[in-house]
């Protein structure tokens, strides 16, 4: 039985870990810029298509072409603000809603056409390599995924709290109104927001390529993952987004390993409904980071 829960909570953080990136990336999106992006889950996608291309075209390793898919998704990121979400941020929550999810729909759709819905998988070097620990095993890939993740996250926490355009971000998530009063650029605090944000989600889909497949749909499991972590962990706060995201993992896995093989969400949703009857302004009360 030891044997088993260990196991159970190894496999859950190791993809809590990736869940991590995708909340990190809505949340961040949401405690700047004040919209919620339904298409943080698409993000993901295209950071998978992104990584399998790059290996089966160019012999790219996943972990190598983060350093093409990370770029690629910020600068879309860049243009996504500038020329679409800035025309809609003093329109209401509503139009904010229509063009996420209307982005969302897009991405999937153009992914249908242009792939299909076949899944596509590659194959490394560490895909099937696992590491024995006695009776506990940890898959490579899922334990390097989790620790660039983590690291990616630490660094984003590093750039937010010790650079001038990083404590301009939380400025502006905290009083936007007063941080352009003290000189900040809120136009280029939300662009480098949601070109991080979506960096992020392109991280997390070429990390997910070594054990996990590509298909058109795929984001719509880690939206969803996602954005019960973002109110889990609190609005805003991209530290209870990291923490929330490593509960829901080992919940998840718990479920499956003690509860049934398709019953990870229902653990999931029901942890998340306990606490919000509990703390109904999530694990961090209302408070962003």
């Amino acid at each position: 039985m030891l044997v088993t829960v260990a196991q159970a909570l190894i496999n859950g953080l190791l993809i809590g870990g990736i869940y991590a990136l995708v909340s990190i990336g809505v949340t961040l999106i949401f405690g700047v810029v004040k919209v919620v992006n339904f298409a943080q889950g698409e993000i993901v996608m295209a950071g998978m298509y992104t990584s399998y291309f790059c290996a089966t075209l160019l012999g790219i390793d996943p972990l190598v072409s983060l350093l093409i898919s990370m770029p690629a998704l910020f600068i879309v990121g860049v243009c996504l603000q500038h020329f679409l979400i800035r025309r809609v941020l003093k329109l209401g929550d509503m139009p904010q809603i229509f063009l996420t999810f209307a982005l969302s729909l897009l991405l999937t759709n153009v992914a249908l056409l242009l792939f299909k819905a076949d899944y596509r998988t590659i194959q490394t070097s560490y895909s099937d390599t696992a590491i024995h620990i006695g009776p506990v095993y940890i898959a490579v890939a899922k334990l390097i995924a989790f620790g660039v993740a983590m690291l990616l996250s630490a660094l984003l926490w590093v750039f937010l709290r010790t650079t001038d355009l990083g404590k301009a971000m939380r400025a502006s998530a905290q009083n936007p109104e007063v941080s352009m009063l003290m000189g900040i650029n809120p136009d280029l605090v939300f662009a480098v927001a949601v070109g991080l944000a979506l960096a992020l989600a392109g991280a997390a889909g070429s990390l997910l390529m070594p054990f996990y497949p590509a298909y058109p749909m795929v984001g719509q499991v880690f939206i969803l993952m996602a954005f019960v972590a973002v109110v889990l962990g609190t609005l805003g706060n991209v530290t209870g987004a990291l923490i929330a995201s490593l509960m829901m993992g080992v919940a998840e896995s718990l479920g499956i390993q003690f509860v049934g093989a398709d019953s990870g969400l229902i653990v999931v949703f029901v942890m998340f409904l306990v606490t919000l009857i509990i703390r109904p302004n999530g694990l961090f009360g209302g408070k962003r980071r």
